[in-house]
């Protein structure tokens, strides 16, 4: 006996159905996941903005902000964006010419490589910076060899100030810059640079015209992340900056710790979160000016 056939409103109707059904289940599991972000994350980010606008007498107030962004804690909050920037451009730098060589290397050397650079990341922050003290103190490796060598000025200042706490920063940031360019860098199409030689172009115009473009959102992507994590970073610019270099983390410590100020500290965490929200805002800008500008090249 031959089948009967569906309608096609049957066939329309069964699968409004499935679709309304996997919609509800999608709906349901996302439950446990909206109530985790909504505790543990905007909850505390409502808590933290509310305080920083209470005043002490428990009425709405500006003046956290303004004090935050005016003298000594002005001077602290552009120190600390300093700081950050140095990080971030450094980082770049010296994480460029490393992804660049291990991308450069066969599959085994670069996992080497690669592995070499991240295993320091999983030793103890604090462990970390204590050696970098010990490396760049006054009768540390590097002013001990520069002394041998009778380099100019030696020995060199290199803790407890700005040059102390850019070179921890950056030696703790450093694996993320290359984690990211390296993989970037992986996924160049050789052949576009083999055709740019073909057709008579140097070195540097290759790099500089076809290159670099390539890898520009992983540059991006790395300078930007480098440059969110140094603003909240604490551990290694408290223990390298010393007294005299203090950035906003360092300041929140002191104004929570020893000041009991909750509701400055409060009004410095909210403006470090608006810091973050505008550089990832840039970042998802260039994105998506790029995906515009491919857009029009593809249509013409």
């Amino acid at each position: 006996m031959a089948g009967t056939a569906l309608a096609p409103g049957k066939v329309r109707v069964k699968t409004s159905e499935k679709r309304g059904h996997r919609s509800r289940i999608a709906l349901v599991n996302a439950v446990p996941v909206t109530v985790f972000l909504l505790v543990l994350f905007v909850y505390p980010i409502i808590g933290v903005l509310s305080l920083s606008l209470k005043g002490d007498t428990g009425g709405f107030t500006l003046h956290w902000y303004t004090d935050a962004l005016s003298g000594v804690n002005l001077s602290v909050l552009i120190s600390t964006l300093r700081i950050s920037a140095e990080t971030a451009v450094l980082s770049l730098l010296v994480g460029f010419v490393l992804a660049h060589a291990i991308a450069r290397m066969r599959p085994v050397f670069a996992a080497l490589a690669m592995l070499i650079v991240v295993v320091p990341h999983f030793i103890s922050a604090l462990v970390r910076t204590y050696g970098w003290i010990i490396m760049l103190g006054d009768h540390g490796f590097i002013n001990t060899l520069a002394t041998s060598v009778h380099a100019p000025g030696a020995p060199y200042s290199l803790l407890y100030n700005e040059t102390g706490v850019v070179i921890g920063t950056t030696s703790v940031m450093l694996p993320y810059t290359v984690l990211i360019l390296q993989g970037v860098m992986r996924g160049v199409d050789r052949r576009l640079l083999a055709a740019a030689a073909g057709f008579g172009a140097s070195r540097l115009t290759i790099f500089r015209r076809v290159y670099l473009p390539l890898v520009a959102p992983g540059v991006g992507t790395a300078g930007l992340l480098s440059f969110i994590l140094c603003l909240g970073y604490y551990i290694t610019p408290a223990l390298m900056g010393g007294d005299k270099q203090t950035v906003v983390a360092a300041l929140i410590d002191q104004q929570v710790m020893k000041q009991d100020q909750w509701n400055s500290a409060a009004a410095f965490g909210v403006i470090l979160l608006l810091l973050t929200f505008a550089g990832l805002g840039v970042l998802g800008l260039a994105k998506l000016r790029r995906k515009k500008a491919a857009a029009r090249r593809s249509g013409s």
